[in-house]
């Protein structure tokens, strides 16, 4: 990337921090935007606990168009290091809270329960969903103990809808098949909560999606990546930092570097990246023979039009990937380590698969053509809008040189039309698009990078880079959120709001 693109890309280089740390990080495609928080309790040998699957809840009862389900948030104690009890927050007692599994078309309805000492607030990523059960950080749910000032302090400078004790989260799935996460989105306290554990996945399943020969079942495992670090009694170890927060216990599905058993077959595995700042480049170690170890069958928002084959995936924080994986490629025996490139040292270690010789049979295929995609023009955008992501001289991670305020729209786009917007950073930025989805058009008025097929919510955004997506804003009238998925940043007020109308 030469100047001449860096400032028609909207960035100057004579920004302190282009020229320091952003340059530096942009030399080093791998670096990490965060500060390693050490652990002070032992941390485990690698490859020694089985993958935990998240638990799939239950509906608490349903009817002809809704499926209704229950989760409590409070704290549990959980087992995670060898000989150590660690006190998490939780949905339903487990980190990953159980996983919800709605169908396309049909209304999910989700009541949270808060026993936590805290307000709450909960974000379905990736949902195509109203105004009110979004997860707007100030639509808080307060403890069923009792109102927790702490948590309204500097949130209720707007009337918002607050809730006590519990609130209804209606999401009606007017979206494709996709692999979405819910988590904590409480304005200021998303990074320490999520870290605590208040993270799940939620699948949403349809017929198309369910036509294809895709592996399914108990070959279709859902993989969450997140990196923690503990102290000495057990418990999870959290302190904001800046730049973000860099654990160094990597844990899959809330496990330390577990390991799965395989068959000689292919397996569908639904790649979440949860970490509140680490960035995931994963390979397979050994790589098999031929390469394309992973064949990407579908991006955030759902399938890909066609599989696409990489020999490594890169994942920031928020982005969701979905790959198939031939075991059967590897002899039986064969140890296959997921590996991340962008770490070092024990965190480079992720998880291992290790493949049995049990030949249990094999139906699935990737087919060529995967799903109609509609293709959006920017030709017919009604406004072109740009969004700068920085950190200011005195510290504070802004949008367009603003820190984030309830309320205050920075786009008012209308319903039904067409927008390209423009994200251009001085940091690693993850940057995540509430309500709709949408395509990526270039970076550095380049094309489109490796990763950024499909529909996107999340696009991960070197320091120095410029990008343009296109979307369509649908259905929803109401304030809705653009900002950092750095869960640190996000907390330092690297958010905006966008008014539909």
């Amino acid at each position: 990337m030469n100047r001449r693109n860096l400032l028609r890309a909207g960035v100057g280089l004579a920004g302190a921090a282009v020229l320091g740390t952003g340059l530096y990080e942009l030399l080093k495609p791998g670096s990490q935007t965060g500060q390693l928080l050490g652990s002070e309790a032992p941390i485990p040998p690698a490859f020694q606990v089985p993958l935990p699957i998240p638990a799939v809840l239950t509906p608490s009862r349903t009817d002809g168009t809704t499926d209704y389900y229950e989760i409590t948030q409070g704290i549990s104690t959980l087992s995670v290091l060898p000989g150590l009890k660690t006190p998490a927050w939780t949905y339903n007692g487990t980190f990953p809270g159980p996983t919800i599994v709605s169908r396309s078309g049909r209304k999910t309805v989700v009541k949270h329960t808060n026993q936590l000492p805290e307000a709450s607030v909960v974000h379905l990523h990736g949902g195509h969903t109203p105004a009110d059960s979004d997860g707007y950080p100030i639509d808080l749910v307060m403890p069923v103990s009792g109102h927790d000032m702490a948590s309204m302090s500097g949130m209720n400078t707007m009337q918002r809808d607050v809730s006590q004790g519990s609130r209804e989260y209606a999401y009606p799935f007017d979206q494709p098949a996709a692999t979405l996460w819910y988590h904590d989105h409480r304005m200021g306290a998303t990074a320490p909560n999520v870290w605590k554990g208040l993270a799940g996945f939620h699948l949403v399943r349809d017929d198309e999606s369910d036509a294809l020969p895709l592996p399914r079942g108990d070959r279709d495992i859902p993989l969450m990546l997140a990196d923690r670090s503990f102290a000495a009694d057990g418990s999870f170890l959290y302190k904001a930092l800046m730049p973000g927060v860099l654990g160094d216990v990597q844990l899959v599905n809330g496990a330390p570097w577990p390991v799965l058993a395989v068959d000689p077959a292919r397996y569908r595995l639904r790649l979440l990246n949860a970490a509140n700042a680490r960035r995931y480049r994963l390979e397979l170690d050994p790589q098999p023979p031929g390469g394309d170890a992973f064949v990407q069958i579908a991006a955030d928002g759902g399938l890909l039009a066609r599989p696409v084959g990489h020999d490594a995936v890169q994942l920031a924080p928020g982005e969701r990937f979905e790959v198939v994986v031939d075991f059967a490629k590897y002899k039986p025996g064969t140890r296959v380590r997921l590996v991340n490139t962008f770490a070092s040292g024990r965190m480079r270690e992720v998880m291992r698969f290790d493949v049995t010789g049990s030949d249990r049979g094999d139906d699935s295929s990737v087919p060529a053509t995967l799903a109609e995609i509609p293709v959006l023009d920017p030709a017919k955008a009604v406004a072109t809008r740009t969004f700068r992501f920085h950190q200011t001289p005195g510290g504070t991670w802004t949008v367009n040189d603003l820190e984030y305020k309830p309320g205050r729209a920075l786009a008012t786009p209308k319903l039904g039309s067409i927008e390209v917007w423009r994200f251009v950073t001085d940091y690693h930025h993850p940057i995540h698009l509430h309500l709709n989805h949408f395509q990526v058009l270039s970076r550095n008025l380049f094309e489109p990078g490796a990763y950024d097929a499909g529909w996107k919510d999340t696009i991960d955004l070197r320091p120095a880079e410029g990008a343009e997506i296109v979307t369509r804003f649908t259905d929803y009238a109401g304030a809705f959120l653009l900002h950092c998925h750095n869960l640190e940043h996000e907390d330092m007020a690297m958010m905006a709001d966008f008014q539909t109308s």
